[in-house]
């Protein structure tokens, strides 16, 4: 899938024909919404990214988010704003080459719709499939950003990678702790009930985030956090990938989504944060203070107005390979030059050290009842 292209005109059109206005909760949204065989992985074989002529450099986007009771909210932000605003934020920044976006929505290990997969798509589709799309269900103890990791991994065939060698990016939404330093396990049975598939033995977070790491760039985002630990909890296990975004500001979820796949592209921070004016620039600039940028990650043309960030990261890039260069010899010459005082203090104290020992040993028999009684011997 991923033919088209998105227009803001076709989302204007669509949400007035479903009556979407700014003030419409997830229950009048999704209202109705029941659980639909066509977004059940159960019956997914493959879900496609392809190259097309509309999308000659596809880059698939999978965009996983949290849709228990708790977060009825950032589900009718996705549906009302955000995903219209990420679509076509993308086609103006250009973070990658030809979005395709997926929307997957979970919830948590057991029962129905833990998981639910729209389709890859370009154009206005992909919010079609995400109204219609279950939320408000379910509970979880931890984020299961692992059930589309999982996806990911073994249910999505990607030309970006497979022809490119270029990763696409997964960026997942929730409010809850990361499961992954806590033993979360994704048990075989689990997996055979949500996937239909076979496993020879259970997969811990961690197997399951290098699986999909193979062909995407991974972030999450916390917002809402319901525990305290929910951010430390997460950088602890996706270091430099985690951003946080208060539910407060959860209207800039668009901008935040765009900065981190231009920080995984390779783009100064500071260029970043100079397309975004006055308060949501302050926003992105805290929600993504926890992001680190790193070498060799998926990437797609620059923005607007920063041609030349990419010679400025090359040259940083050297810069820091001469550092490392430079720390070494400092490090080399400062051992070399302190042996000879180590052997000249060592030539000091080995003299008393002996005399010691020399006076200690006709006590010899004293220390060792000293000993004895220490220990109860």
């Amino acid at each position: 899938m991923g033919h088209g292209s998105y227009r803001a005109s076709d989302w204007a059109k669509l949400k007035n024909s479903r009556g979407i206005s700014a003030s419409s909760s997830a229950d009048q949204i999704f209202k109705g919404n029941t659980l639909s065989e066509k977004y059940d992985p159960k019956f997914i074989n493959m879900r496609e990214s392809c190259d097309s002529d509309d999308s000659p450099e596809s880059t698939p986007i999978i965009l996983g988010f949290d849709v228990t009771g708790s977060m009825g909210y950032l589900a009718a932000e996705i549906a009302k704003n955000s995903l219209n605003r990420t679509a076509t934020e993308i086609y103006d920044k250009q973070p990658v080459t030809n979005p395709h976006i997926m929307c997957a929505a979970f919830t948590g290990l057991q029962g129905e719709g833990s998981l639910q997969v729209t389709q890859f798509e370009a154009d206005i589709r992909v919010v079609e499939q995400l109204l219609e799309l279950k939320v408000g269900f379910g509970g979880n103890t931890y984020s299961y950003d692992s059930l589309v990791w999982y996806f990911a991994a073994k249910h999505t065939s990607i030309d970006s990678f497979k022809k490119r060698g270029k990763k696409g990016i997964l960026i997942c939404i929730g409010d809850e702790v990361c499961g992954g330093n806590r033993r979360e396990t994704l048990q075989k049975s689990v997996i055979k009930s949500i996937y239909a598939d076979n496993v020879p033995a259970d997969l811990s977070a961690k197997q399951v985030l290098d699986m999909a790491s193979e062909q995407y760039e991974i972030f999450h985002i916390v917002t809402g956090a319901r525990d305290e630990g929910s951010l430390q909890s997460w950088s602890l296990f996706l270091p430099g990938r985690v951003a946080e975004l208060p539910a407060d500001n959860i209207e800039k979820l668009a901008e935040v989504i765009i900065s981190i796949m231009q920080l995984a592209g390779g783009l100064d921070r500071s260029v970043i944060l100079s397309q975004w004016d006055g308060q949501t620039a302050k926003i992105v600039e805290a929600a993504i203070a926890t992001v680190l940028p790193e070498n060799g990650p998926a990437a797609g043309p620059e923005p607007q107005n920063a041609a030349n960030s990419g010679a400025r990261q090359n040259t940083a890039g050297a810069q820091a390979g001469d550092s490392v260069d430079d720390l070494i010899n400092s490090v080399q010459k400062g051992i070399s030059d302190a042996i000879p005082n180590i052997e000249k203090e060592l030539s000091n104290v080995i003299p008393d050290i002996q005399k010691g020992i020399s006076q200690a040993m006709p006590k010899k028999g004293a220390i060792k009842r000293f000993f004895d009684k220490l220990f109860g011997n």
